[in-house]
């Protein structure tokens, strides 16, 4: 069995819970109130307004770079892994792809975005996303429940913050909605066992980015 990750014996509920309500509200009245550039909003904007805090929090709490996944233990096995486990993801973005496009259409939604600039920005959007969730969310739930409530509360709580873009920016509704925030949850149980079974963030950010070409593709 993987030993659970370490965090604080003084960490609470408390913390997290209001961190996460803080970023819910933030980012979702962020994203409805204005609109940037994906460049700046990605790689300056939300780094800002999600990591910032954990400057503070995470001394707070004594937790080590490690607690969060930062760490070169398990590298290799954990590209591997998520490398695997993202072809899945992939094989349902090139589905959802042929089925809104009546044929494969790569370019759909990438935009005006050079190649390079939008796997920058999706590297970028993985990191900050998964030391929020994985790196500290989940190490914290860790340390009160078992593994799967650990995973289920996460999971929950990833996919909540998604649906506001989907409900108010994206305007997805019907099987649209429905395939895209079942996508969203499916990644974030595999996200987060394998950054269980690895211990090392850099799992969960590969397949981050290999969860989010289909949803680009999708959209």
């Amino acid at each position: 069995m993987a030993k659970k990750i370490s965090v604080s014996k003084n960490s609470n509920l408390l913390t997290p819970l209001v961190y996460f309500v803080y970023l819910f509200v933030i980012w979702s009245s962020y994203r409805m109130s204005f609109r940037f550039s994906e460049t700046l909003e990605e790689l300056y904007i939300k780094p800002v307004i999600w990591l910032l805090p954990l400057l503070y929090i995470v001394p707070k709490e004594k937790l080590k770079f490690s607690d969060l996944g930062i760490t070169l233990k398990n590298l290799f096995p954990s590209m591997y892994l998520s490398l695997a486990l993202g072809v899945g993801f992939a094989f349902l973005g090139l589905i959802a792809n042929i089925a809104k496009y009546g044929g494969v259409n790569f370019g759909a939604n990438i935009g005006s975005l050079l190649i390079g600039t939008s796997i920058l920005i999706s590297f970028m959007t993985a990191i900050t996303e998964e030391l929020v969730f994985r790196g500290y969310l989940l190490g914290i739930f860790l340390k009160k429940y078992n593994e799967g409530l650990s995973v289920a509360f996460t999971t929950i709580l990833w996919t909540a913050i998604h649906a506001p873009v989907a409900f108010f920016i994206w305007k997805l509704s019907g099987l649209q909605l429905v395939f895209y925030l079942g996508l969203t949850f499916v990644y974030g149980l595999g996200a987060s066992v394998l950054f269980i079974r690895t211990r090392n963030i850099i799992a969960p950010v590969f397949l981050h980015v290999l969860w989010e070409w289909p949803i680009i593709l999708f959209r």
